[in-house]
């Protein structure tokens, strides 16, 4: 089942594991991501909270600079969250091997 999942993920154009998280043709970063990820109103952590994302495995528009986080650098992620608001999310919560993602626009 896992398999026809991944190959079923793949046809469509969506990586199937966090090596193959990277910049797509739309310009957006698709990528695994910490399970309810919380996205916040500006790049800090002391900002409102805007939602979560469910799942494992988002888009993320582009990237910005904000206060640092747990990751070890000050990158977050701009994504639409589940409940159709938009958000940060710091890159600590994103599967991404390199912070900011190559190829990814600034915000």
């Amino acid at each position: 089942m896992a398999t026809a999942l991944t190959a079923g993920l793949a046809a469509i154009g969506f990586p199937a594991t966090a090596a193959d998280c990277g910049v797509r043709s739309d310009g957006r970063l698709y990528c695994e991501h910490k399970a309810g990820a919380k996205g916040y109103e500006q790049r800090s952590y002391q900002s409102v909270s805007k939602g979560q994302l469910g799942g494992t495995f988002d888009w993320f528009e582009c990237w910005g600079h904000g206060d640092p986080h747990a990751g070890g650098n000050n990158i977050w992620y701009w994504t639409q969250l589940d409940n159709g608001a938009w958000g940060n999310v710091p890159a600590f919560d994103v599967s991404s091997p390199v912070d900011p993602a190559p190829g990814l626009r600034e915000c």
